[in-house]
C-alpha cells in the first residue's frame, strides 16, 4: 500500500561524566544487531550512530517501531557506559576531536569533501513516505517543497555549536549547507527529466550513485520512496511521531488532489530558500512569505493554516491524535527552545546535555 512510512533517527554517542561526544568504537552498533539485526549502523562519525524502522503500516505501528528503537539503544548504551541523545547539533563537542569510522565509502566522502566532511558532525531525522509510482513520487515532491519550512520549524533542535549559542534555532543546516547539492531540490517537470539529471552527474564523474544528492526532499533513488530530509532529529519520540504524520498527511492530501486534477501552487527554489532560512533562524518565533499573498505572516498562523489544509486527510490515514500534537510543539516550543530555556535557566552546557539524554529517553519507560 502507498503511504507507508518509515523513519531514520541519527543519535549522538555521550559520554555520561564528560558529556562529550565520543566513540563507541561500534560497540553499540554489534550489540544491536543482536536484537535488531540491520536496523542499526554505523556513521561517518564515530559518535554517531543511526536507526531505521521497518516499514510502518500506520502512524501507530511507527510509533512502536521508534519507540522500540529509542529504548533499546538507550539500554544498549548504558550497558555499555555510554548515553544517547536525540538533538541536531551536540552544545560543545568539537568536530575537530572526533574519529572516523574506518569504512572505503566514507574515506571516499572524506577525500573528496575534505573539511567540509569532518566538520559536518550533525544528527537528523529522515521520513519515507511509500508511493510506489515514481513520477508521481516526483509530482508530490515538487509541491511539498512548499511546506518544507513550516515542518521544520516545528522540528528546530540545533540552537548551539561548540559551546555557543549560534543565534539560530536549528544550526545544523548551516553546517549541512557546505555539501554540494543540499537544500531546497529545484523542480522537475518529469521522472525522464530528474534522471537526465542524475545520469549526467554520474557521466561526468560528480556522483557515483543518486545517494549522493543531498536534497532537503528526494525521490530516494532506491527505494519506492519520497524521503524527507530537512528536519533535525526531535528531542522526544511524540515530536518524531508527530513531524511524520505531518509529512505522510501532507503527501496523501496532495496525492488527493492530483487525483481530481487540482494542483498546489510550485515556487522557485529561491523563493522557498528564504522561508527555510528564517525558520532555521527563528524556528517558530518567525515570520514566513506567504508567496501567494506576498506577505510576511506568523510562521505559527502558517503551521495552523498547514493543519487546516490536512485536516480532511488525517481521519483517513488514523493519525489525527498525533498531527494536533502540532499544537503542544506549537505551545511548549520545539527542541531548541527548551534547550535554550535549560542554558538561560543554568548557564551550564553539562545541565542542557543532561536535559537532551533525559529528554531522549521520554515515553520509552
Amino acid at each position: 500500500m502507498d503511504f507507508t512510512l518509515g523513519i531514520e533517527e541519527e543519535y549522538m554517542v555521550i559520554d555520561p561524566e564528560t558529556r562529550e561526544l565520543v566513540s563507541h568504537e561500534q560497540k553499540i552498533v554489534e550489540a544491536a544487531h543482536r536484537h535488531m539485526e540491520d536496523q542499526v549502523k554505523a556513521e561517518m562519525h564515530q559518535a554517531v550512530v543511526e536507526v531505521g524502522t521497518n516499514i510502518c503500516t500506520d502512524i501507530q505501528d511507527a510509533r512502536e517501531q521508534v519507540t522500540y528503537l529509542r529504548k533499546t539503544m538507550c539500554e544498549i548504551a548504558k550497558d555499555l557506559g555510554f548515553r544517547i541523545g536525540a538533538a541536531g547539533t551536540h552544545p560543545f563537542s568539537e568536530w575537530k576531536k572526533q574519529l572516523i569510522t574506518p569504512n572505503p565509502r566514507y574515506h571516499a566522502i572524506i577525500n573528496e569533501l575534505q573539511d567540509t566532511a569532518r566538520s559536518n558532525l550533525i544528527f537528523g531525522l529522515h521520513v519515507h513516505v511509500g508511493i510506489e509510482d515514481k513520477s508521481m513520487a516526483l509530482h508530490i515532491v515538487n509541491q511539498i517543497r512548499y511546506f518544507l519550512p513550516h515542518i521544520y520549524a516545528l522540528s528546530t533542535n540545533s540552537p548551539f555549536w561548540e559551546g555557543r549559542n549560534t543565534g539560530f534555532k536549528s544550526f545544523r543546516s548551516k553546517i549541512f549547507d557546505k555539501f554540494p547539492r543540499t537544500g531546497i531540490p529545484p523542480l522537475f517537470e518529469s521522472i525522464s527529466e530528474y534522471e537526465n539529471y542524475v545520469n549526467l552527474l554520474i557521466k561526468t564523474r560528480c556522483i557515483d550513485n543518486a545517494k549522493k544528492i543531498w536534497w532537503d526532499i528526494r525521490v530516494h533513488p532506491f527505494f519506492p520512496t519520497l524521503e524527507v530530509r530537512i528536519c533535525d532529529i526531535p528531542l522526544t519520540i511524540d515530536e518524531t511521531i508527530t513531524i511524520a504524520a505531518l509529512i505522510q498527511a501532507l503527501s496523501y492530501k496532495l496525492f488527493k488532489l492530483r487525483t481530481q486534477n487540482l494542483n498546489f501552487a510550485t515556487y522557485k527554489r529561491d523563493l522557498v530558500n528564504e522561508n527555510k532560512w528564517r525558520a532555521s533562524r527563528y524556528g517558530l518565533d518567525g515570520k514566513l512569505i506567504d508567496f501567494g499573498k506576498e506577505s510576511e505572516i506568523n510562521t505559527r498562523i502558517l503551521i495552523h493554516e498547514l493543519l487546516d489544509f490536512i485536516e480532511d486527510v488525517v481521519d483517513e490515514l488514523g493519525s489525527r491524535k498525533e498531527v494536533e500534537r502540532t499544537y503542544e510543539i506549537l505551545e511548549k516550543g520545539t527542541g531548541a527552545d527548551r534547550q535554550l530555556k535549560v542554558y538561560e535557566d543554568t548557564q551550564d552546557f553539562n545541565e542542557v546535555v543532561d536535559y537532551i539524554i533525559k529528554e531522549t529517553m521520554f515515553g520509552t519507560e
